[in-house]
């Protein structure tokens, strides 16, 4: 008989609450959790794992250099953010939206914070699912971005990015202040995660309403970097650092900044055919290296991945 060997962690990563529906408050539909594992992804034989959230991002403006590819597929929903929340959530079966509010960035189109938090407040009316509420990453417009939109959808435990090294309490306070959780960015760089998680719980955010976002490049970024930085933190929580123990989450969207994903080159096969795989193979990466919840762009992306999830957690 063969005896499999198992590894012993002494530590668990925290869980976090994501979206609050009726019973906490809120108006979602759904409560995400997010991590609560006691081993590293899909080794349900050796400890508790968690199952990985999906989501999808909306952006409040598409500009001319966003992807075809996804303007193709999704069609003309994606110039209204609200109806294109709705498709993700309803048609596309995302768990969560990740709202990115880049118009308001002043070198962009400057919208004004007041304007960001009436289309937070619509879409939290339309779409039930639960939400971040990314800024522009402007730092000054993003603290009055984060300090509206925050209130405007006080009680709904959205999650607010990005907290950084430099521009964190501003965040902080938002979501202190109206029941959220914060997504702490440290750009590839275990040291700081762990620094910023340390300086949130000093500032008042408490432990368990804290997801880390490190930084997941996608294939042709440095993908072995970034997926390193990842696991390290991962196994650092396992093995029992309490300022590692934060959830973390990927934004794989970064996938189709490289050129190989989309270009066209007869030699390279169908653009997009191969953009949708750069994608999921950056994703399934990111779920290997510990994520525990991914923001995707294409629709098929987020069918294949599913599949994938389903495949590895039974």
């Amino acid at each position: 008989m063969v005896t499999i060997p198992k590894e012993s962690w002494s530590g668990k990563i925290k869980e976090i609450a994501f979206g609050a529906t009726d019973e906490e408050g809120g108006t979602r539909d759904r409560k995400l959790l997010l991590g609560g594992e006691t081993t590293l992804p899909f080794l349900a034989f050796e400890g508790k794992v968690s199952r990985p959230a999906i989501g999808m991002e909306v952006i409040d403006h598409v500009g001319d250099d966003y992807p075809h590819i996804i303007i193709d597929e999704i069609g003309d929903v994606i110039k209204d953010p609200v109806a294109w929340a709705r498709a993700c959530v309803e048609v596309y079966g995302a768990d969560f939206i990740c709202l990115k509010l880049l118009s308001t960035n002043p070198e962009e189109a400057n919208v004004s914070a007041e304007d960001a938090a009436s289309l937070v407040s619509t879409v939290l009316a339309q779409v039930k699912a639960p939400l971040i509420i990314q800024g522009s990453g402007d730092y000054d417009k993003d603290a009055r971005v984060m300090e509206l939109c925050g209130d405007a959808a006080k009680g709904e435990r959205c999650l607010l990015a990005r907290a950084e090294q430099d521009s964190y309490k501003s965040i902080a306070v938002a979501a202190t202040a109206n029941g959220h959780d914060v997504v702490a960015f440290s750009n590839i760089d275990v040291n700081i995660a762990k620094q910023l998680n340390i300086m949130l719980t000093e500032f008042g955010v408490p432990a368990d309403h804290i997801v880390s976002d490190p930084l997941m490049a996608g294939i042709g970024f440095g993908m072995e970097y970034a997926y390193s930085a990842m696991e390290r933190i991962k196994l650092a929580g396992l093995v029992g650092d309490k300022m590692l123990q934060s959830p973390m989450i990927a934004d794989i969207s970064v996938a189709w900044s490289a050129k190989e994903a989309y270009r066209v080159d007869a030699k390279l096969g169908d653009e997009r055919e191969r953009a949708i795989f750069w994608e999921v193979a950056s994703a399934l990466a990111a779920l290997m290296a510990g994520a525990n919840a991914l923001i995707l762009r294409h629709p098929k992306s987020v069918t294949i991945t599913r599949k994938v999830v389903d495949e590895l957690t039974g």
